[in-house]
């Protein structure tokens, strides 16, 4: 049996971010969240988040200005689920736009490197969740809608945290005076995630993709895991779950007809969707036709036009409250 321990938040030194204008359509009336009209000026800060396994990770906020307060959006990086090169840095030009748009937004490092397995990183991102929305307030944010987004790897984590939100298997780190129940995101957004992990795996190795097809056997280490762990399969077995709204980036065949996406396919996430929607939940599918895996993590008009997709998408939520 593994024993976990939670340590306190602790604030470390902040830098500045760009110099930008103040937010003018980010002031909250009562009960009211809007993203900004135009940029807004923003810091970041590193933070010691959580304490598990005699091991301290961090997370940056990205911070904007003003009275706020503001929407927060927690953010899970990818990296195969065991690449220790891969950290919270990854989606920094996303996150830094999105908190120019308004937003506060915490990017998480957690257990990733191939010493870890199912479903310890999906663990600390269901504590991850609970602990933005336990601590929202020291950041300026509002409790009341929290979002999540995930890339590749990280998508399938918020996915499945998002779908068993109390599932003893992902809630067993304590935030205290937080239910597991708030784990789960009030919307979320993922870019090419790996909604079935076992198709996926499939897909890589019949295109010669063979590093995803080690990660996965890595990750998915105990016999039937990979099955378990399966956002699709969940639903395909029809187990409860909780769906929130989902916003699903994918790359699909540019006007050549070819997918340059060699890591997971157009046609896995419209099983998932169809699956997902079937389910009742809400799911915007949105292909990108041309876009690489890991478009989110440099700049270009994928990266362009997923933060316009994001960015209505927040809104629409933000307009349900």
């Amino acid at each position: 049996m593994k024993s976990f321990a939670v340590v306190a938040v602790a604030l470390a030194v902040m830098s500045p971010g760009p110099a930008l204008a103040q937010p003018s359509a980010a002031v909250i009336g009562s009960r009211t969240l809007r993203l900004a009209s135009g940029p807004v000026a923003f810091r970041t800060q590193d933070i010691d988040y959580l304490h598990v396994e005699g091991k301290t990770f961090q997370a940056t906020i990205y911070q904007p200005e003003g009275p706020g307060p503001f929407p927060a959006i927690l953010d899970v990086h990818d990296g195969a689920w065991v690449r220790d090169d891969v950290r919270r840095d990854s989606h920094t030009l996303m996150n830094k736009a999105l908190a120019a748009a308004g937003m506060v937004v915490a990017a998480i490092d957690f257990r990733h490197s191939p010493q870890y397995h199912y479903p310890d990183s999906v663990m600390d991102v269901n504590f991850a969740l609970r602990w933005l929305r336990a601590n929202a307030s020291r950041f300026n944010a509002s409790p009341h809608l929290i979002g999540a987004f995930g890339a590749s790897s990280g998508g399938h984590l918020v996915l499945l945290t998002g779908m068993r939100p109390a599932d003893p298997r992902y809630a067993g780190l304590p935030v205290a005076g937080i239910s597991p129940d708030s784990a789960s995101p009030d919307y979320i957004i993922v870019a090419y995630p790996i909604t079935d992990p076992l198709a996926r795996r499939a897909y890589a190795l019949r295109a010669g993709n063979e590093a995803p097809v080690r990660s996965t056997d890595i990750y998915f280490l105990a016999p039937g895991s990979l099955q378990e762990g399966n956002p699709q399969l969940i639903l395909d077995r029809h187990e409860p779950v909780t769906l929130p709204p989902v916003l699903l980036l994918q790359g699909s065949a540019g006007a050549d007809g070819i997918v340059l996406d060699k890591n997971v396919s157009p046609e896995i996430q419209q099983r998932f969707a169809a699956s997902y929607r079937a389910a009742g939940g809400q799911l915007q599918l949105e292909l990108l036709p041309g876009a690489l895996h890991n478009f989110v993590n440099s700049a270009g008009p994928s990266l362009d036009r997923a933060l316009d997709l994001m960015k209505a998408f927040i809104g629409q939520q933000l307009a349900k409250q």
